[in-house]
Protein backbone atom coordinates (compact mmCIF):
# COMPACT_ATOMS: atom_id res chain seq x y z
CA UNK A 1 0.00 0.00 0.00
CA UNK A 2 2.87 2.52 0.91
CA UNK A 3 4.39 1.64 -2.29
CA UNK A 4 1.21 2.47 -4.40
CA UNK A 5 0.55 5.52 -2.71
CA UNK A 6 4.46 6.27 -2.90
CA UNK A 7 3.60 5.95 -6.86
CA UNK A 8 0.90 7.86 -6.90
CA UNK A 9 2.75 10.63 -5.09
CA UNK A 10 5.82 10.57 -7.52
CA UNK A 11 3.15 10.98 -10.41
CA UNK A 12 1.63 13.40 -9.22
CA UNK A 13 4.97 15.22 -8.62
CA UNK A 14 6.38 14.62 -12.11
CA UNK A 15 2.85 15.92 -13.56
CA UNK A 16 3.15 19.45 -12.29
CA UNK A 17 6.63 19.87 -12.80
CA UNK A 18 6.46 19.03 -16.75
CA UNK A 19 3.62 21.00 -17.21
CA UNK A 20 5.20 23.62 -18.58
CA UNK A 21 7.82 21.30 -21.15
CA UNK A 22 7.33 18.17 -22.83
CA UNK A 23 8.52 15.23 -20.66
CA UNK A 24 10.41 14.12 -23.98
CA UNK A 25 12.31 16.86 -25.11
CA UNK A 26 12.83 17.81 -21.26
CA UNK A 27 14.34 13.87 -21.43
CA UNK A 28 16.10 14.69 -24.86
CA UNK A 29 17.90 17.80 -22.91
CA UNK A 30 19.23 16.07 -20.15
CA UNK A 31 20.50 13.01 -22.11
CA UNK A 32 22.59 15.31 -24.06
CA UNK A 33 23.42 17.71 -21.12
CA UNK A 34 24.76 15.13 -19.39
CA UNK A 35 26.79 13.80 -22.22
CA UNK A 36 27.99 16.98 -22.87
CA UNK A 37 28.94 17.42 -19.41
CA UNK A 38 31.00 14.70 -18.96
CA UNK A 39 32.45 15.40 -22.29
CA UNK A 40 33.26 18.91 -20.58
CA UNK A 41 34.99 17.59 -17.76
CA UNK A 42 36.80 14.72 -19.89
CA UNK A 43 38.79 17.57 -21.67
CA UNK A 44 39.32 20.21 -18.58
CA UNK A 45 42.90 19.10 -17.94
CA UNK A 46 44.46 22.22 -16.00
CA UNK A 47 48.12 22.16 -15.05
CA UNK A 48 49.08 23.04 -11.19
CA UNK A 49 48.51 26.20 -9.98
CA UNK A 50 52.10 26.58 -8.92
CA UNK A 51 52.52 29.43 -6.20
CA UNK A 52 49.53 31.11 -5.39
CA UNK A 53 50.64 32.66 -2.16
CA UNK A 54 49.00 31.81 0.70
CA UNK A 55 46.66 33.69 3.60
CA UNK A 56 47.38 33.49 7.60
CA UNK A 57 44.51 34.01 8.77
CA UNK A 58 40.84 32.67 7.48
CA UNK A 59 37.34 32.78 8.76
CA UNK A 60 33.89 32.49 7.29
CA UNK A 61 30.52 34.19 8.80
CA UNK A 62 27.83 32.28 7.32
CA UNK A 63 25.24 35.20 6.26
CA UNK A 64 22.33 33.11 5.13
CA UNK A 65 21.60 29.76 5.53
CA UNK A 66 19.01 27.34 7.01
CA UNK A 67 19.66 27.40 11.08
CA UNK A 68 20.66 29.96 13.36
CA UNK A 69 22.78 30.64 15.44
CA UNK A 70 19.73 32.60 17.21
CA UNK A 71 16.47 32.28 15.54
CA UNK A 72 15.03 35.19 17.53
CA UNK A 73 17.69 37.54 15.79
CA UNK A 74 19.07 36.02 12.88
CA UNK A 75 16.81 34.76 10.01
CA UNK A 76 17.55 31.72 8.11
CA UNK A 77 16.01 30.76 4.99
CA UNK A 78 17.17 27.73 2.10
CA UNK A 79 19.91 29.58 0.93
CA UNK A 80 23.39 30.77 1.12
CA UNK A 81 25.61 33.72 1.62
CA UNK A 82 28.78 33.42 3.57
CA UNK A 83 31.46 36.04 4.54
CA UNK A 84 34.77 34.90 3.78
CA UNK A 85 37.61 36.84 5.62
CA UNK A 86 41.22 35.93 3.76
CA UNK A 87 43.72 37.98 5.34
CA UNK A 88 43.10 42.07 3.62
CA UNK A 89 40.57 40.28 1.10
CA UNK A 90 36.87 40.11 2.06
CA UNK A 91 34.30 38.04 -0.29
CA UNK A 92 30.41 37.99 -0.38
CA UNK A 93 30.29 34.25 -0.92
CA UNK A 94 26.38 34.10 -2.83
CA UNK A 95 23.70 36.11 -1.51
CA UNK A 96 20.86 34.13 -0.72
CA UNK A 97 17.30 33.15 -1.95
CA UNK A 98 15.00 36.54 -0.29
CA UNK A 99 12.06 34.29 -1.25
CA UNK A 100 9.69 37.16 -0.62
CA UNK A 101 11.20 39.51 -2.78
CA UNK A 102 12.11 41.66 0.55
CA UNK A 103 13.88 45.07 1.12
CA UNK A 104 15.75 44.47 2.78
CA UNK A 105 16.04 41.18 2.45
CA UNK A 106 17.16 38.70 5.06
CA UNK A 107 20.44 39.02 3.66
CA UNK A 108 20.48 42.81 4.68
CA UNK A 109 18.63 42.12 7.43
CA UNK A 110 20.96 40.03 9.10
CA UNK A 111 24.63 41.77 8.00
CA UNK A 112 23.04 44.78 9.91
CA UNK A 113 22.30 42.71 12.41
CA UNK A 114 26.07 41.19 12.35
CA UNK A 115 27.59 44.92 11.87
CA UNK A 116 28.64 43.92 8.37
CA UNK A 117 28.17 46.42 5.60
CA UNK A 118 29.26 46.61 1.60
CA UNK A 119 31.96 48.99 2.42
CA UNK A 120 33.91 46.46 3.84
CA UNK A 121 33.61 44.01 0.90
CA UNK A 122 35.96 43.72 -1.52
CA UNK A 123 34.41 41.40 -3.99
CA UNK A 124 31.10 38.90 -5.00
CA UNK A 125 31.83 35.33 -5.64
CA UNK A 126 28.12 33.67 -7.19
CA UNK A 127 29.03 29.91 -7.27
CA UNK A 128 26.05 29.16 -9.65
CA UNK A 129 22.92 30.96 -10.81
CA UNK A 130 20.26 29.34 -8.82
CA UNK A 131 17.82 31.28 -7.02
CA UNK A 132 18.69 30.22 -3.69
CA UNK A 133 22.61 31.85 -4.63
CA UNK A 134 21.41 34.84 -6.29
CA UNK A 135 18.59 36.38 -4.50
CA UNK A 136 15.63 34.55 -5.89
CA UNK A 137 13.28 33.42 -8.52
CA UNK A 138 12.99 36.65 -10.12
CA UNK A 139 17.13 37.13 -10.63
CA UNK A 140 16.66 33.70 -11.73
CA UNK A 141 14.57 34.23 -14.71
CA UNK A 142 15.85 37.75 -15.91
CA UNK A 143 20.04 36.85 -15.21
CA UNK A 144 20.28 38.97 -12.45
CA UNK A 145 22.33 38.80 -8.83
CA UNK A 146 21.51 41.20 -6.43
CA UNK A 147 21.73 41.16 -2.66
CA UNK A 148 17.61 42.72 -2.19
CA UNK A 149 15.03 43.33 -4.15
CA UNK A 150 15.85 47.41 -3.75
CA UNK A 151 18.64 48.73 -5.25
CA UNK A 152 22.20 48.51 -3.19
CA UNK A 153 25.14 50.21 -4.05
CA UNK A 154 28.20 47.62 -4.40
CA UNK A 155 30.33 50.10 -5.53
CA UNK A 156 31.17 48.62 -8.94
CA UNK A 157 33.31 45.75 -6.79
CA UNK A 158 34.21 42.91 -9.22
CA UNK A 159 31.60 39.48 -9.33
CA UNK A 160 33.22 36.50 -10.11
CA UNK A 161 30.57 34.75 -12.01
CA UNK A 162 30.41 31.25 -13.54
CA UNK A 163 28.09 32.01 -16.23
CA UNK A 164 27.14 35.23 -17.60
CA UNK A 165 24.68 37.59 -15.44
CA UNK A 166 23.87 41.18 -14.30
CA UNK A 167 24.16 44.05 -11.64
CA UNK A 168 24.16 47.75 -12.33
CA UNK A 169 25.81 48.30 -9.48
CA UNK A 170 28.62 45.80 -9.76
CA UNK A 171 31.45 44.71 -12.24
CA UNK A 172 30.83 41.17 -13.38
CA UNK A 173 33.48 39.16 -14.37
CA UNK A 174 32.52 35.73 -16.16
CA UNK A 175 35.60 33.14 -14.72
CA UNK A 176 35.63 29.97 -17.18
CA UNK A 177 38.76 28.21 -15.89
CA UNK A 178 40.88 27.80 -12.92
CA UNK A 179 41.58 31.36 -11.79
CA UNK A 180 43.60 33.16 -8.87
CA UNK A 181 41.61 35.84 -7.71
CA UNK A 182 43.95 37.26 -5.00
CA UNK A 183 46.84 35.90 -2.82
CA UNK A 184 46.18 32.32 -2.17
CA UNK A 185 42.30 32.60 -2.98
CA UNK A 186 41.57 30.44 -5.74
CA UNK A 187 38.41 30.15 -8.43
CA UNK A 188 38.52 26.28 -9.45
CA UNK A 189 36.68 27.26 -12.35
CA UNK A 190 33.12 25.87 -12.86
CA UNK A 191 32.32 22.57 -13.47
CA UNK A 192 28.72 21.39 -15.42
CA UNK A 193 26.67 19.08 -14.58
CA UNK A 194 22.87 19.01 -16.37
CA UNK A 195 19.67 18.54 -14.22
CA UNK A 196 16.81 17.68 -15.31
CA UNK A 197 14.27 20.37 -14.23
CA UNK A 198 17.14 23.14 -14.13
CA UNK A 199 18.97 22.27 -17.26
CA UNK A 200 22.80 23.31 -17.65
CA UNK A 201 24.50 24.50 -14.30
CA UNK A 202 28.49 24.88 -13.92
CA UNK A 203 29.26 25.82 -10.83
CA UNK A 204 32.46 27.10 -9.10
CA UNK A 205 33.92 26.62 -5.71
CA UNK A 206 36.67 28.60 -3.88
CA UNK A 207 39.93 27.43 -2.69
CA UNK A 208 41.93 29.28 -0.24
CA UNK A 209 45.04 28.22 0.59
CA UNK A 210 46.04 28.86 4.15
CA UNK A 211 49.54 28.97 5.49
CA UNK A 212 51.15 25.92 6.94
CA UNK A 213 47.77 23.80 6.63
CA UNK A 214 46.49 23.67 3.12
CA UNK A 215 43.68 23.92 1.43
CA UNK A 216 40.31 25.22 2.31
CA UNK A 217 37.09 24.16 -0.02
CA UNK A 218 34.22 26.54 -0.22
CA UNK A 219 31.78 25.52 -1.98
CA UNK A 220 28.24 26.57 -2.78
CA UNK A 221 25.55 23.75 -3.34
CA UNK A 222 28.14 20.63 -4.84
CA UNK A 223 25.95 19.76 -7.76
CA UNK A 224 29.06 18.79 -9.56
CA UNK A 225 29.25 16.15 -6.96
CA UNK A 226 32.12 16.09 -4.20
CA UNK A 227 33.67 13.24 -5.96
CA UNK A 228 34.45 15.91 -8.71
CA UNK A 229 35.44 18.98 -6.88
CA UNK A 230 38.05 17.46 -4.69
CA UNK A 231 39.22 16.07 -8.33
CA UNK A 232 39.68 19.45 -9.76
CA UNK A 233 41.29 20.82 -6.65
CA UNK A 234 43.55 17.59 -6.15
CA UNK A 235 44.46 18.35 -10.23
CA UNK A 236 45.23 22.30 -9.53
CA UNK A 237 47.04 21.77 -5.79
CA UNK A 238 49.55 19.77 -4.35
CA UNK A 239 49.09 21.25 -0.78
CA UNK A 240 46.68 18.62 1.13
CA UNK A 241 42.90 19.59 1.90
CA UNK A 242 42.80 21.12 5.00
CA UNK A 243 38.70 22.05 4.78
CA UNK A 244 35.52 21.43 3.29
CA UNK A 245 32.99 24.02 4.15
CA UNK A 246 29.21 24.84 2.03
CA UNK A 247 26.74 23.05 0.29
CA UNK A 248 26.67 19.29 -0.82
CA UNK A 249 23.27 18.86 -1.42
CA UNK A 250 21.69 15.62 0.19
CA UNK A 251 18.42 15.83 0.66
CA UNK A 252 17.92 12.44 1.69
CA UNK A 253 15.11 12.75 4.35
CA UNK A 254 13.24 16.14 3.48
CA UNK A 255 13.21 19.11 1.41
CA UNK A 256 14.14 22.11 2.96
CA UNK A 257 11.93 23.91 -0.22
CA UNK A 258 8.59 22.78 -0.60
CA UNK A 259 6.79 23.70 -3.74
CA UNK A 260 2.72 22.65 -4.01
CA UNK A 261 3.84 20.10 -1.42
CA UNK A 262 6.75 18.71 -3.70
CA UNK A 263 10.21 18.31 -2.11
CA UNK A 264 11.84 20.42 -4.45
CA UNK A 265 15.24 19.69 -3.13
CA UNK A 266 14.76 15.68 -3.30
CA UNK A 267 13.77 16.53 -7.26
CA UNK A 268 15.67 19.12 -8.65
CA UNK A 269 19.67 19.54 -8.63
CA UNK A 270 20.35 16.32 -7.79
CA UNK A 271 21.61 14.94 -11.47
CA UNK A 272 19.19 12.24 -11.49
CA UNK A 273 15.97 11.00 -13.34
CA UNK A 274 13.46 12.78 -11.36
CA UNK A 275 11.83 9.66 -10.28
CA UNK A 276 14.86 9.23 -8.50
CA UNK A 277 16.47 10.14 -5.15
CA UNK A 278 19.85 10.58 -3.36
CA UNK A 279 20.28 7.70 -1.25
CA UNK A 280 21.82 7.07 2.18
CA UNK A 281 24.17 4.84 0.26
CA UNK A 282 25.15 7.97 -1.43
CA UNK A 283 25.93 10.04 1.61
CA UNK A 284 28.10 7.01 3.25
CA UNK A 285 30.01 6.65 -0.12
CA UNK A 286 30.54 10.79 -0.35
CA UNK A 287 31.44 10.79 3.62
CA UNK A 288 33.93 7.92 2.46
CA UNK A 289 35.54 9.55 -0.37
CA UNK A 290 36.09 12.74 1.55
CA UNK A 291 37.49 10.66 4.75
CA UNK A 292 40.48 9.10 2.89
CA UNK A 293 41.30 12.93 2.20
CA UNK A 294 41.83 13.30 6.48
CA UNK A 295 40.20 17.08 6.17
CA UNK A 296 40.41 18.74 9.53
CA UNK A 297 37.36 21.15 9.39
CA UNK A 298 34.02 19.56 7.91
CA UNK A 299 30.76 22.05 7.51
CA UNK A 300 28.15 20.92 5.84
CA UNK A 301 25.78 23.20 5.05
CA UNK A 302 21.86 22.75 5.92
CA UNK A 303 20.36 24.61 2.90
CA UNK A 304 19.94 21.75 0.92
CA UNK A 305 21.01 18.67 3.01
CA UNK A 306 18.52 17.17 5.66
CA UNK A 307 19.19 16.97 9.02
CA UNK A 308 20.05 12.75 8.77
CA UNK A 309 22.59 14.12 6.49
CA UNK A 310 24.09 16.61 8.58
CA UNK A 311 24.13 13.94 11.44
CA UNK A 312 25.67 11.31 9.34
CA UNK A 313 28.62 13.85 8.32
CA UNK A 314 29.01 14.58 12.24
CA UNK A 315 29.00 10.93 13.48
CA UNK A 316 31.64 10.40 11.14
CA UNK A 317 33.98 13.18 11.40
CA UNK A 318 33.67 13.43 14.90
CA UNK A 319 35.04 16.58 16.72
CA UNK A 320 36.20 17.50 13.33
CA UNK A 321 32.96 18.51 12.21
CA UNK A 322 31.25 21.94 12.80
CA UNK A 323 27.79 22.92 12.06
CA UNK A 324 27.23 25.66 10.00
CA UNK A 325 25.28 28.45 11.47
CA UNK A 326 24.14 31.66 10.72
CA UNK A 327 25.96 33.94 13.48
CA UNK A 328 28.55 31.80 13.79
CA UNK A 329 31.88 32.05 12.61
CA UNK A 330 34.51 29.34 11.57
CA UNK A 331 37.65 30.04 12.18
CA UNK A 332 40.53 28.12 10.06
Amino acid sequence: MKSAQSQVRRAAELALLTAAIPPLALSARFVQGRKRAEAVWEASRFPKMGDVGAVKNLTILPLIDWYSVDPDVLEGESGVSYLIRADDTTILFDLGLNKNQEHPSPLLRNMERLGVNFNEIDMIFISHAHLDHIGGMENAREGLFAPSAGYVDLHQMPAYLPTPLVNPAATPIVIEEPTVLAPGIVSMGPIPRQLFFLGWTPEQSLAIHVEGKGVVLIIGCGHPTIQKIIARKEMLFDEPLYGVIGGLHYPVTGSRSVRHGIPAQQIFGTGLWPWQRITKADVHRAIAFLYRRDPKIVALSPHDSCDWSLAAFRTAFGQRYQDLLVGREITI
